[in-house]
């Protein structure tokens, strides 16, 4: 979103822009409240409209904890350690 400079008015793009930003931030946290009837992957997604677009710094952090969360329930999606044991 470009910074509201003061001899500029905001744009019908800046005003649909946000809109839309609302919409999706909407919808992240009707899924993350919802967490039992959602899988993983979409529950990803939400975390991440979150982690990016969050209203308040204790939304972002909660959505990035739980994206930590999700990541150590399904050990399958890190890479595979080496011979040696390393990642």
């Amino acid at each position: 979103m470009s910074i509201p400079l003061p001899f500029r008015k905001p744009s019908a793009r800046d005003r649909v822009r946000q809109e839309w930003i609302e919409e999706r931030r909407r919808e992240a946290r009707m899924v993350v409240a919802d967490v039992a009837h959602h899988s993983d992957h979409m529950l990803r997604l939400a975390c991440n409209v979150l982690v990016q677009h969050g209203e308040s710094p204790e939304e972002r952090e909660d959505a990035r904890i739980l994206l930590v969360v999700l990541d150590a329930k399904t050990p399958g999606r890190l890479p595979a350690p080496d011979r040696g044991g390393r990642t």
